[in-house]
């Protein structure tokens, strides 16, 4: 079975995760700069067959696009063009730093290693692939 990569996708940073192959877990792979996005990407569809892509929808508390909203969606016209027969899956990703916060505090992180933006965003793409596969399993 192939795996399911999540984007937590930012201006300056982008934090992903990914499945097992059996698409049961969803770990932290890493934290990239944003303009490294497609190279890195391309790099790792070469080494591991990819399923699906699942995006961070960036959404605020009325339902509406945030004001990053626009970057993701460029983002992913741009992945769309460059990997048509990949399926790419759009998530509301409202509240993925917070609870990745709320997750690293849990964890007994120090106040200065949960200031640490990478770690957040990553955080992020995992929780988001965490619902992805929640709901996946769900609907079948």
């Amino acid at each position: 079975m192939a795996r399911i990569l999540s984007i937590d996708y930012g201006t300056k940073r982008t934090g992903i995760a990914v499945t097992d192959t059996l698409q049961i877990i969803a770990t932290g792979l890493t934290t990239i700069h944003t303009q490294t996005l497609f190279t890195f990407l391309e790099d790792y569809f070469k080494k591991e067959q990819v399923e699906c892509v699942v995006i961070g929808n960036p959404k605020r508390l009325d339902n509406t696009p945030s004001d990053s909203a626009q970057h993701v969606v460029g983002f992913t016209r741009k992945l769309k063009e460059k990997y048509p027969q990949l399926k790419i899956e759009m998530l509301d990703e409202r509240f993925t730093s917070v609870m990745s916060q709320q997750a690293m505090i849990a964890a007994g992180t120090t106040k200065k290693q949960r200031q640490n933006k990478e770690t957040i965003d990553m955080l992020s793409a995992v929780l988001l692939l965490q619902n992805y596969l929640e709901k996946k399993k769900h609907n079948f």
